[in-house]
């Protein structure tokens, strides 16, 4: 999300600089076919995730509508983000020219694409983290305080929750360019994508970079956060498990402990927390990176690209986890099973 940019894109005939994935046609294919092949895991997982959820009863729930709200996040990375970079990456192949667009900042000219792509990545990213954290709090207190879960933890609250960090992450995407004039949007050749750069001033102030700085802060308070409560679930969850081998049959059916489901379900955000903490660690490493005067061209791509691939990991974790997500997910498709086998047999029969 953030990208000083001292190679600045206010010279447009400056020509892009070459990494690793982008200096031989047969590279570029790849990284092309990369994305492409993302757009459709992104779309296809996330699809499935909101079509198992708005189809089963079972998944109405506070747990199901942050599952909701995660999936659609992801899906606007898909919808949006990727097919910017496919369009441009597409363009310089076939014309050996990148769009005149990539050349300037969104200070430079009136409307650039990146004015749109770089806050819904960077407001999807913040999304996804507190909507992990979130569900981190709902989950932890099924399994901490299962007595005062469906009085404390309600549908309307949640939804309530939802809306508020939708509204809270884009209103954070976008407060670089609201509170600070020395910083633009551009399209970078490093990391092919739209990033937070420098804009007409020679370099970033102290307060411009602490306005930048708010991204890393903000996003390793929740994920540290997380963790931590993570943690404590986990903990607890282990000791009950102990505690119940050795528990009498009268007791180990009382209604104070977690059920089955609640712990499961702890154990499936906990690998989602671990899973997206990786996927962000990169990036925090390149903005301190760049504090320090680091430009890293090739490490920018890879952690670019590492957090948004991240955007189809959630589908896999799910199907892996969680068996009732699973079993309703190859119900939906088994009816094209179905119609694919019937219509192989007609062809055979004819």
């Amino acid at each position: 999300m953030i990208e000083s940019s001292t190679s600045s894109m206010l010279d447009g005939a400056e020509a892009a600089p070459c990494n690793i994935c982008c200096c031989t046609l047969a590279s570029k294919v790849l990284l092309v076919s990369f994305m492409v092949l993302l757009i459709g895991a992104i779309l296809v997982g996330n699809l499935v995730t909101l079509a198992v959820i708005l189809s089963t009863k079972h998944f109405h729930t506070p747990q199901g509508y942050l599952k909701a709200s995660l999936a659609v996040a992801d899906l606007a990375v898909g919808v949006f983000v990727v097919p910017l970079s496919v369009y441009a990456e597409v363009y310089l192949m076939t014309t050996d020219s990148a769009p005149e667009w990539t050349s300037y900042n969104s200070q430079s000219v009136s409307f650039h694409p990146c004015n749109l792509i770089g806050p819904i990545f960077a407001g999807c990213t913040l999304v996804s983290i507190t909507t992990i954290f979130l569900m981190t709090i709902e989950r932890s207190i099924a399994v901490l305080r299962p007595l005062h879960r469906d009085s404390v933890i309600t549908r309307k609250r949640t939804t309530v929750l939802i809306i508020f960090s939708w509204g809270a992450s884009f209103f954070l995407a976008v407060s670089p360019m609201l509170f600070s004039r020395e910083i633009a949007l551009e399209y970078n050749s490093c990391s092919r994508m739209c990033n937070y750069a420098l804009g007409s001033f020679g370099e970033f102030s102290r307060q411009a970079w602490k306005i930048l700085l708010l991204f890393p802060a903000f996003d390793f308070t929740l994920l540290g956060g997380t963790v931590v409560i993570n943690i404590i679930s986990l903990s607890s969850i282990r000791q009950h498990s102990k505690r119940r081998k050795h528990l009498a049959k009268s007791e180990s059916h009382t209604t104070s402990k977690p059920t089955f489901s609640d712990i499961k379900a702890a154990r499936t955000i906990g690998t989602l927390t671990v899973a997206f903490t990786v996927s962000f660690t990169p990036i925090a490493v390149f903005v301190v990176g760049n504090v320090l005067g680091n430009k890293w061209c090739n490490f920018s791509f890879f952690a670019f690209w590492i957090l948004t691939s991240n955007s189809c990991w959630n589908v896999i974790i799910y199907s892996v986890r969680d068996q009732k997500f699973r079993a309703r997910a190859y119900q939906l498709f088994r009816p094209i099973q179905r119609k694919n086998t019937s219509e192989t047999q007609k062809k055979i029969r004819d």
